[in-house]
């Protein structure tokens, strides 16, 4: 298998973004909520207004996972007030790490974690956090192999069902 390159996301690939956004979204959760339900998710959350401004914020990073120039996997990252919750500077949120489906099992979530935590000592926080439903198990399993631990909970809204995700952390 070719090498997979992790590069930062410009606005110029907002395109690519959102296809990657809303297709890894539906693979992930399609089979586990109602149409309804995904189909606002996917068009609020991927809306090119929303990318642009989360693009255009200075406290969140984008990084594509490419294969031979294919977007297969994309992380989002948070710090100081842009964190979703916890807003700590001494923290880095782990938004997302999304992988497509038919490249799940070749370790490209792992390399797109192990960006996140690279950028994490880079920037000298003292922890990472992310939130993660709690019926993810694949998800779970996979931070708690890299040393998360859960330490809340939190309503996560997909439409109009209220979800749990497990709040988890990993000291740095």
């Amino acid at each position: 298998m070719e090498d997979i390159v992790i590069r930062k996301v410009m606005l110029k690939d907002i395109g690519l973004l959102q296809e990657i956004g809303r297709k890894t979204f539906f693979e992930t959760f399609a089979e586990n909520n109602t149409q309804e339900n995904m189909s606002k998710y996917l068009e609020e959350g991927f809306s090119i207004e929303k990318l642009t401004e989360e693009l255009n914020d200075e406290y969140s990073e984008f990084y594509f996972a490419v294969l031979a120039e294919k977007v297969i996997g994309y992380l989002k990252l948070n710090f100081e007030n842009s964190q979703t919750e916890l807003q700590d500077s001494s923290s880095l949120e782990i938004e997302r790490i999304y992988v497509l489906q038919e490249y799940h099992g070749k370790k490209v979530g792992q390399l797109l974690y192990d960006k996140a935590i690279e950028i994490a000592y880079n920037k000298e926080v003292k922890y990472v956090w992310l939130g993660v439903w709690e019926e993810n198990s694949r998800a779970i399993r996979f931070y708690q192999k890299n040393g998360f631990v859960a330490f809340d909970k939190h309503i996560f809204k997909l439409g109009d069902d209220e979800q749990t995700d497990i709040m988890m952390k990993k000291k740095l």
